[in-house]
């Protein structure tokens, strides 16, 4: 059976960003906890469903998508200082959440959920970088096809059912534990 529109397919990959020997290992997917996703459904990039369409179990790809064919390239418009107090609750600053490095999901003016990551934690603003983590980079990636099968009617409305968390669509947003340590941090596995 070979890759198409509402196929269940499973993957092994290896992501790798950067240039020739300076190339990073990012993400993997192994046999044990393969990427799965519904072909088609506008789950995953486009430019990245391009590449598998058409192939079959047991084939293996090896692949570059460069910045315009995934995440854009990195704005420097996309780093804001957003007021302090919008970070607070009761007038003092959640530190489980707002520190460093962490992720935030957020919402914008028009209600559409998006992830930030902390920048800085200053006196009256909070530094926000809401650029994907892959912007700018070339995303390399390596793998076999472990599964190709019909997705059922059930997994097909599943995908298009309301969700939780940040809405990145992982499943690992839902988690609270996870949620208050920054949830799906990477969402580098191709989801939007």
């Amino acid at each position: 059976m070979k890759i198409s529109t509402n196929k269940y397919v499973s993957l092994t990959y290896d992501l790798n960003v950067g240039e020739g020997e300076q190339q990073e290992l990012m993400e993997r997917a192994t046999p044990e906890h393969p990427l799965e996703f519904i072909f088609g459904t506008n789950s995953m990039l486009e430019s990245f469903e391009k590449q598998l369409d058409g192939l079959s179990e047991g084939d293996t790809f090896d692949f570059v998508l460069s910045p315009d064919e995934s995440y854009g390239e990195y704005d420097d418009d996309h780093v804001v200082d957003l007021p302090r107090n919008i970070f607070e609750v009761d007038g003092q600053l959640d530190e489980k959440v707002v520190f460093e490095g962490n992720i935030v999901p957020m919402m914008d003016a028009g209600g559409n959920r998006l992830n930030g990551a902390v920048v800085a934690v200053k006196e009256d603003v909070i530094t926000m970088d809401f650029n994907h983590p892959l912007a700018g980079e070339n995303l390399h990636f390596t793998g076999k096809v472990i599964g190709v099968r019909d997705a059922s009617a059930e997994e097909i409305a599943a995908l298009f059912a309301p969700q939780g968390g940040c809405g990145c669509g992982c499943g690992d947003c839902g988690d609270e534990e996870k949620s208050e340590a920054g949830g799906c941090s990477s969402g580098s596995c191709g989801c939007h």
